[in-house]
Protein backbone atom coordinates (compact mmCIF):
# COMPACT_ATOMS: atom_id res chain seq x y z
CA UNK A 1 0.00 0.00 0.00
CA UNK A 2 1.43 3.40 -0.93
CA UNK A 3 1.94 6.24 1.50
CA UNK A 4 -1.26 8.01 2.49
CA UNK A 5 -2.55 10.51 -0.03
CA UNK A 6 -3.04 14.19 0.74
CA UNK A 7 -6.80 13.61 0.93
CA UNK A 8 -6.34 11.11 3.78
CA UNK A 9 -4.47 13.51 6.08
CA UNK A 10 -6.51 14.59 9.07
CA UNK A 11 -5.29 18.17 8.62
CA UNK A 12 -6.69 18.16 5.07
CA UNK A 13 -10.00 16.79 6.34
CA UNK A 14 -10.18 19.33 9.19
CA UNK A 15 -9.51 22.31 6.90
CA UNK A 16 -12.07 21.21 4.29
CA UNK A 17 -14.94 22.81 6.21
CA UNK A 18 -16.72 19.58 7.17
CA UNK A 19 -19.32 19.87 9.95
CA UNK A 20 -19.40 16.18 10.82
CA UNK A 21 -16.54 13.69 10.93
CA UNK A 22 -16.34 10.51 8.81
CA UNK A 23 -17.62 7.38 10.55
CA UNK A 24 -14.19 5.75 10.79
CA UNK A 25 -13.17 8.48 13.28
CA UNK A 26 -16.23 7.98 15.52
CA UNK A 27 -15.40 6.03 18.67
CA UNK A 28 -17.45 2.97 19.73
CA UNK A 29 -20.67 3.72 21.61
CA UNK A 30 -19.45 2.42 24.99
CA UNK A 31 -16.43 4.74 24.79
CA UNK A 32 -18.34 7.90 23.90
CA UNK A 33 -19.88 8.23 27.36
CA UNK A 34 -16.44 9.03 28.82
CA UNK A 35 -15.41 11.74 26.33
CA UNK A 36 -16.08 15.25 27.68
CA UNK A 37 -15.02 18.81 26.84
CA UNK A 38 -11.27 18.91 27.42
CA UNK A 39 -11.23 22.59 28.48
CA UNK A 40 -13.89 21.93 31.14
CA UNK A 41 -12.05 18.80 32.24
CA UNK A 42 -8.73 20.61 32.57
CA UNK A 43 -10.29 23.25 34.87
CA UNK A 44 -11.51 20.70 37.43
CA UNK A 45 -9.86 21.19 40.81
CA UNK A 46 -11.55 18.33 42.66
CA UNK A 47 -10.34 14.75 42.43
CA UNK A 48 -6.85 13.38 41.87
CA UNK A 49 -4.29 15.56 40.06
CA UNK A 50 -1.25 14.45 38.12
CA UNK A 51 1.80 14.93 40.41
CA UNK A 52 4.38 17.67 39.73
CA UNK A 53 7.94 16.74 40.70
CA UNK A 54 10.46 19.56 41.19
CA UNK A 55 13.87 18.12 40.27
CA UNK A 56 15.80 21.19 41.48
CA UNK A 57 16.76 19.51 44.75
CA UNK A 58 17.98 16.41 42.95
CA UNK A 59 19.94 18.39 40.36
CA UNK A 60 21.45 21.25 42.41
CA UNK A 61 21.37 20.61 46.12
CA UNK A 62 24.52 19.89 48.15
CA UNK A 63 22.24 18.70 50.95
CA UNK A 64 21.80 14.92 50.93
CA UNK A 65 18.47 15.15 52.79
CA UNK A 66 17.08 17.49 50.08
CA UNK A 67 18.31 15.18 47.30
CA UNK A 68 16.83 12.13 49.05
CA UNK A 69 13.46 13.85 49.52
CA UNK A 70 13.28 14.78 45.83
CA UNK A 71 14.17 11.22 44.81
CA UNK A 72 11.54 9.81 47.16
CA UNK A 73 8.86 12.01 45.56
CA UNK A 74 9.83 10.87 42.07
CA UNK A 75 9.87 7.20 43.11
CA UNK A 76 6.45 7.50 44.80
CA UNK A 77 4.95 9.19 41.71
CA UNK A 78 6.35 6.41 39.49
CA UNK A 79 4.81 3.77 41.77
CA UNK A 80 1.43 5.42 42.27
CA UNK A 81 0.83 7.11 38.90
CA UNK A 82 3.59 6.15 36.49
CA UNK A 83 3.30 9.65 35.00
CA UNK A 84 4.22 13.13 36.25
CA UNK A 85 5.09 16.71 35.34
CA UNK A 86 8.83 17.34 35.75
CA UNK A 87 9.90 20.93 36.50
CA UNK A 88 13.43 22.35 37.01
CA UNK A 89 14.64 19.37 34.99
CA UNK A 90 17.77 21.10 33.70
CA UNK A 91 16.74 21.50 30.04
CA UNK A 92 16.69 25.24 29.19
CA UNK A 93 13.29 26.80 28.53
CA UNK A 94 14.58 28.52 25.39
CA UNK A 95 15.76 25.19 23.92
CA UNK A 96 12.33 23.63 24.52
CA UNK A 97 10.68 26.67 22.91
CA UNK A 98 13.00 26.36 19.89
CA UNK A 99 12.12 22.67 19.50
CA UNK A 100 8.42 23.51 19.62
CA UNK A 101 8.79 26.40 17.20
CA UNK A 102 10.68 24.18 14.73
CA UNK A 103 8.04 21.42 14.94
CA UNK A 104 5.20 23.91 14.56
CA UNK A 105 7.05 25.41 11.59
CA UNK A 106 7.12 22.03 9.86
CA UNK A 107 3.39 21.48 10.37
CA UNK A 108 2.65 25.00 9.08
CA UNK A 109 4.12 24.00 5.69
CA UNK A 110 1.63 23.20 2.90
CA UNK A 111 0.54 19.54 3.01
CA UNK A 112 2.13 18.97 -0.41
CA UNK A 113 5.47 20.08 1.05
CA UNK A 114 5.08 17.78 4.07
CA UNK A 115 4.21 14.87 1.75
CA UNK A 116 7.83 14.89 0.53
CA UNK A 117 8.61 13.36 3.93
CA UNK A 118 5.74 10.83 3.88
CA UNK A 119 6.39 7.44 5.47
CA UNK A 120 5.09 4.14 4.10
CA UNK A 121 4.08 1.93 7.01
CA UNK A 122 3.05 -0.97 4.78
CA UNK A 123 6.58 -1.33 3.41
CA UNK A 124 8.15 -0.91 6.85
CA UNK A 125 9.29 2.69 6.30
CA UNK A 126 7.89 4.05 9.56
CA UNK A 127 10.00 7.20 9.89
CA UNK A 128 8.58 10.39 8.42
CA UNK A 129 5.27 12.21 8.03
CA UNK A 130 2.18 10.04 8.49
CA UNK A 131 -1.35 9.41 9.68
CA UNK A 132 -2.65 6.31 11.40
CA UNK A 133 -3.70 3.42 9.18
CA UNK A 134 -6.67 1.35 10.33
CA UNK A 135 -5.24 -1.63 12.19
CA UNK A 136 -8.37 -3.21 13.58
CA UNK A 137 -11.57 -4.77 12.34
CA UNK A 138 -13.69 -1.66 12.87
CA UNK A 139 -11.31 0.45 10.77
CA UNK A 140 -11.01 2.93 13.65
CA UNK A 141 -8.86 6.00 13.01
CA UNK A 142 -7.40 8.67 15.30
CA UNK A 143 -7.74 12.43 14.77
CA UNK A 144 -4.05 13.17 14.23
CA UNK A 145 -1.18 13.44 11.78
CA UNK A 146 2.40 13.02 12.98
CA UNK A 147 6.11 13.16 12.19
CA UNK A 148 8.20 10.26 13.54
CA UNK A 149 11.97 9.86 13.56
CA UNK A 150 14.87 8.42 15.56
CA UNK A 151 16.77 11.26 17.26
CA UNK A 152 19.43 9.46 19.38
CA UNK A 153 22.04 7.88 19.33
CA UNK A 154 23.37 10.25 16.69
CA UNK A 155 25.13 7.53 14.68
CA UNK A 156 21.83 5.68 14.18
CA UNK A 157 19.88 8.68 12.81
CA UNK A 158 18.78 9.05 9.21
CA UNK A 159 19.12 12.81 8.71
CA UNK A 160 17.94 12.49 5.09
CA UNK A 161 14.34 12.22 6.30
CA UNK A 162 14.56 15.09 8.83
CA UNK A 163 12.72 18.27 7.81
CA UNK A 164 14.96 20.76 5.95
CA UNK A 165 12.49 23.50 6.78
CA UNK A 166 12.55 25.21 9.27
CA UNK A 167 16.31 25.48 8.75
CA UNK A 168 17.16 25.11 12.47
CA UNK A 169 15.04 21.96 12.89
CA UNK A 170 17.99 19.53 12.91
CA UNK A 171 20.17 21.69 15.17
CA UNK A 172 17.62 22.32 17.93
CA UNK A 173 16.07 18.84 17.83
CA UNK A 174 19.52 17.22 18.03
CA UNK A 175 20.51 19.34 21.03
CA UNK A 176 17.21 18.61 22.77
CA UNK A 177 17.71 14.86 22.19
CA UNK A 178 21.24 15.04 23.66
CA UNK A 179 20.01 16.82 26.78
CA UNK A 180 17.00 14.53 27.15
CA UNK A 181 19.31 11.52 27.01
CA UNK A 182 21.22 12.92 30.01
CA UNK A 183 17.92 13.45 31.86
CA UNK A 184 16.85 9.87 31.07
CA UNK A 185 20.03 8.56 32.73
CA UNK A 186 19.30 10.63 35.87
CA UNK A 187 15.69 9.39 36.05
CA UNK A 188 16.68 5.75 35.49
CA UNK A 189 19.31 6.08 38.25
CA UNK A 190 16.69 7.26 40.74
CA UNK A 191 14.24 4.53 39.70
CA UNK A 192 17.02 1.94 40.14
CA UNK A 193 17.68 3.17 43.68
CA UNK A 194 13.93 3.00 44.35
CA UNK A 195 14.08 -0.75 43.65
CA UNK A 196 17.07 -1.22 45.95
CA UNK A 197 19.42 -1.67 42.97
CA UNK A 198 22.70 0.06 42.13
CA UNK A 199 22.25 3.34 40.27
CA UNK A 200 23.24 2.21 36.78
CA UNK A 201 21.25 -1.02 36.74
CA UNK A 202 18.05 -0.01 34.91
CA UNK A 203 20.03 1.98 32.33
CA UNK A 204 22.14 -1.12 31.63
CA UNK A 205 19.03 -3.32 31.38
CA UNK A 206 17.45 -1.08 28.73
CA UNK A 207 20.52 -0.90 26.51
CA UNK A 208 22.83 1.77 27.93
CA UNK A 209 24.15 4.77 26.03
CA UNK A 210 24.84 2.77 22.83
CA UNK A 211 21.61 0.84 22.47
CA UNK A 212 18.74 2.80 24.10
CA UNK A 213 16.92 4.48 21.19
CA UNK A 214 15.18 7.85 21.46
CA UNK A 215 12.34 8.09 18.93
CA UNK A 216 10.51 11.40 18.57
CA UNK A 217 6.88 11.56 17.47
CA UNK A 218 5.43 15.02 16.90
CA UNK A 219 1.67 14.57 17.21
CA UNK A 220 -0.47 17.12 15.35
CA UNK A 221 -4.13 17.18 16.41
CA UNK A 222 -6.15 19.53 14.15
CA UNK A 223 -9.35 21.23 15.32
CA UNK A 224 -12.20 18.74 15.23
CA UNK A 225 -15.82 19.72 14.40
CA UNK A 226 -17.18 16.92 16.66
CA UNK A 227 -14.60 16.43 19.42
CA UNK A 228 -17.13 14.57 21.58
CA UNK A 229 -17.07 11.71 19.03
CA UNK A 230 -13.34 11.34 18.35
CA UNK A 231 -9.98 10.77 20.04
CA UNK A 232 -6.59 12.17 19.06
CA UNK A 233 -5.00 8.98 20.31
CA UNK A 234 -6.89 5.99 21.70
CA UNK A 235 -6.34 4.42 25.12
CA UNK A 236 -2.95 2.69 25.35
CA UNK A 237 0.13 2.24 27.49
CA UNK A 238 3.58 3.14 26.13
CA UNK A 239 5.89 0.23 25.29
CA UNK A 240 8.97 2.37 26.01
CA UNK A 241 11.21 2.45 29.08
CA UNK A 242 10.40 6.14 29.61
CA UNK A 243 8.49 8.70 27.51
CA UNK A 244 9.10 12.47 27.73
CA UNK A 245 6.46 14.85 26.36
CA UNK A 246 6.41 18.56 25.50
CA UNK A 247 3.19 20.21 24.29
CA UNK A 248 1.92 23.56 23.06
CA UNK A 249 -0.03 24.23 26.30
CA UNK A 250 -3.36 23.02 24.87
CA UNK A 251 -4.86 20.34 27.18
CA UNK A 252 -5.66 16.87 25.85
CA UNK A 253 -3.76 14.20 27.78
CA UNK A 254 -5.93 11.98 30.00
CA UNK A 255 -4.74 9.29 32.42
CA UNK A 256 -6.85 6.35 33.60
CA UNK A 257 -6.31 6.56 37.37
CA UNK A 258 -8.31 4.67 40.01
CA UNK A 259 -11.09 3.83 37.57
CA UNK A 260 -11.60 7.34 36.16
CA UNK A 261 -10.15 9.49 33.39
CA UNK A 262 -8.08 12.35 34.85
CA UNK A 263 -7.14 15.27 32.58
CA UNK A 264 -3.58 16.56 32.91
CA UNK A 265 -3.33 20.30 33.49
CA UNK A 266 -0.84 22.36 31.48
CA UNK A 267 2.20 23.25 33.61
CA UNK A 268 4.50 25.87 32.01
CA UNK A 269 8.07 24.75 31.18
CA UNK A 270 7.38 21.23 32.42
CA UNK A 271 8.13 17.96 30.67
CA UNK A 272 5.55 15.21 31.18
CA UNK A 273 7.22 11.88 31.86
CA UNK A 274 5.60 8.45 31.54
CA UNK A 275 6.98 5.20 32.89
CA UNK A 276 6.58 2.74 30.00
CA UNK A 277 5.89 -1.00 29.86
CA UNK A 278 9.64 -1.79 29.71
CA UNK A 279 10.34 -0.34 33.17
CA UNK A 280 7.07 -1.74 34.52
CA UNK A 281 8.21 -5.23 33.44
CA UNK A 282 11.76 -4.86 34.80
CA UNK A 283 10.36 -3.61 38.14
CA UNK A 284 7.81 -6.46 38.24
CA UNK A 285 4.95 -3.99 38.35
CA UNK A 286 6.33 -1.83 41.16
CA UNK A 287 6.46 1.08 38.73
CA UNK A 288 3.28 1.67 36.72
CA UNK A 289 2.80 2.07 32.97
CA UNK A 290 -0.48 3.98 33.02
CA UNK A 291 -3.26 3.75 30.45
CA UNK A 292 -3.69 7.12 28.72
CA UNK A 293 -5.34 8.75 25.70
CA UNK A 294 -5.64 12.14 23.97
CA UNK A 295 -8.77 14.27 23.53
CA UNK A 296 -9.26 16.80 20.72
CA UNK A 297 -11.23 20.06 20.59
CA UNK A 298 -12.98 22.50 18.23
CA UNK A 299 -11.04 25.64 19.11
CA UNK A 300 -7.31 24.98 19.13
CA UNK A 301 -4.77 22.82 17.33
CA UNK A 302 -2.89 20.69 19.86
CA UNK A 303 0.70 19.58 19.22
CA UNK A 304 2.80 17.33 21.43
CA UNK A 305 6.40 16.18 21.13
CA UNK A 306 6.75 12.67 22.58
CA UNK A 307 10.20 11.10 22.86
CA UNK A 308 10.09 7.34 23.50
CA UNK A 309 13.21 5.83 25.10
CA UNK A 310 13.17 2.26 23.77
CA UNK A 311 15.44 -0.74 24.36
CA UNK A 312 16.85 -2.56 21.30
CA UNK A 313 14.23 -4.79 19.69
CA UNK A 314 16.04 -8.16 19.84
CA UNK A 315 19.21 -7.89 21.95
CA UNK A 316 17.70 -7.80 25.43
CA UNK A 317 15.26 -10.15 27.15
CA UNK A 318 12.73 -8.11 29.11
CA UNK A 319 11.63 -9.80 32.32
CA UNK A 320 11.32 -8.89 36.00
CA UNK A 321 14.77 -8.46 37.52
CA UNK A 322 15.67 -11.31 39.93
CA UNK A 323 16.11 -8.84 42.83
CA UNK A 324 12.45 -7.75 42.65
CA UNK A 325 11.02 -11.28 42.41
CA UNK A 326 10.38 -13.45 45.47
CA UNK A 327 8.01 -16.13 46.72
CA UNK A 328 5.79 -13.33 47.99
CA UNK A 329 6.19 -11.35 44.71
CA UNK A 330 6.34 -13.88 41.87
CA UNK A 331 7.19 -12.69 38.36
CA UNK A 332 4.16 -11.00 36.76
CA UNK A 333 5.57 -10.96 33.22
CA UNK A 334 7.06 -13.77 31.08
CA UNK A 335 10.45 -13.23 29.38
CA UNK A 336 10.16 -11.54 25.96
CA UNK A 337 12.27 -9.42 23.67
CA UNK A 338 11.04 -5.86 23.14
CA UNK A 339 9.89 -6.88 19.64
CA UNK A 340 7.93 -9.83 21.11
CA UNK A 341 6.34 -7.53 23.70
CA UNK A 342 5.11 -5.22 20.93
CA UNK A 343 3.77 -8.22 18.95
CA UNK A 344 2.05 -9.54 22.06
CA UNK A 345 0.32 -6.20 22.68
CA UNK A 346 -0.85 -5.95 19.07
CA UNK A 347 -2.10 -9.53 19.13
CA UNK A 348 -4.01 -9.05 22.39
CA UNK A 349 -5.51 -5.83 21.14
CA UNK A 350 -6.75 -7.39 17.94
CA UNK A 351 -7.93 -10.63 19.56
CA UNK A 352 -9.47 -9.70 22.87
CA UNK A 353 -8.60 -6.20 24.09
CA UNK A 354 -6.99 -5.66 27.46
CA UNK A 355 -9.40 -5.81 30.37
CA UNK A 356 -8.32 -2.45 31.78
CA UNK A 357 -8.84 -0.82 28.38
CA UNK A 358 -12.37 -2.17 28.27
CA UNK A 359 -12.97 -0.93 31.82
CA UNK A 360 -11.59 2.45 30.82
CA UNK A 361 -13.79 2.76 27.76
CA UNK A 362 -17.02 2.38 29.69
CA UNK A 363 -16.01 4.49 32.71
CA UNK A 364 -17.42 7.98 33.04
Amino acid sequence: MAAASVASRVESLASSGIQSIPKEYIRPKEELTSIGDVFDEAKKEEGPQLPTIDLKGMMDSEDKAVRDECRAQLINAAKEWGVMHLINHGIPDDLMESVKKAGEGFFELPIEEKEKYANDQASGKIQGYGSKLANNASGQLEWEDYFFHLVFPEDKRDLSIWPKNPTDYTEVTSEYARQLRVLATKILSVLSLGLGLEEGRLEKEVGGMEELLLQMKINYYPKCPQPELALGVEAHTDVSALTFILHNMVPGLQLFYEGKWVTAKCVPNSIIMHVGDTVEILSNGKYKSILHRGLVNKEKVRISWAVFCEPPKEKIILQPLPEVVSEKDPALFPPRTFAQHIEHKLFRKSQEGKKEEKDALVSK
